[in-house]
């Protein structure tokens, strides 16, 4: 019983450290946008003809190195190339021009391609089309809760499901803070995942504590 109560005082301790670094780093930093989310430049090229994205890909790195740059084509018929970064020298948008132009045998002229400024999506724009859905599942994961495990306790069962999933979404963005992990396409898929393992994690405690209560009253 020991050992337990000093494990629990050890993950306790390890929670409250994450949420307070990761708050402290949230209001710091604030939260890592990826380059679709995150202010930026974008320069689209029309090319007039169908490109290679690895080739592309190939010409942005000689032209911006390391810095991220995201590529895609638009247009119905993907013959015109959008690349975004955090930013957009005079110098880089003429290197790529230049290298598209000896690439595709092309006669684009930089002076003629417009730098367009990206502003940042905030966090809220990009969860706010899911809070009605999650919230709605949400509920009616709940009353499956208290049906099915009412023995245990409605509000008790209630009570401990909605903390557990609070506290354990609340740990993972603070994690997402500390680490620096990039707010994009990769987040919610990230969050439904975890709520689903914890949903879970918390049935199937559930069931072997009904199942043991089962067993004491026979």
């Amino acid at each position: 019983m020991k050992q337990l109560s000093a494990k629990t005082k050890i993950v306790s301790l390890i929670i409250i450290l994450i949420i307070v670094v990761g708050v402290a780093v949230t209001i710091i930093k604030g939260f890592n946008f990826d380059i679709r989310n995150q202010q930026s430049q974008m320069v689209q090229v029309y090319l007039g003809k169908q490109s290679d994205l690895k080739d592309l890909r190939t010409i942005t790195n000689e032209v911006f190195g390391k810095q991220p740059v995201l590529i895609q084509k638009v247009e119905v018929f993907e013959d015109q190339v959008a690349f975004t970064s955090k930013e957009i020298t005079d110098e880089q948008k003429t290197n790529l021009v230049n290298k598209i132009n000896e690439k595709y045998e092309t006669e684009i002229k930089a002076e003629e391609i417009t730098t367009e400024n990206i502003p940042h999506t905030k966090l809220r724009d990009i969860v706010k089309p899911y809070i009605l859905p999650f919230v709605i599942s949400t509920v009616a994961i709940l009353i499956y809760m208290a049906t099915r495990f009412y023995k245990l306790g409605i509000l008790k069962t209630l009570l401990k499901t909605a903390g557990i999933v609070t506290l354990v979404e609340l740990v993972l963005f603070n994690l997402m803070a500390i680490t620096r992990f990039p707010i994009g396409r990769y987040t919610l898929p990230l969050v439904l995942f975890t709520y689903l393992v914890t949903m879970l994690g918390i049935t199937i405690d559930l069931e072997n504590k009904l199942k043991n209560e089962s067993e004491k009253e026979e």
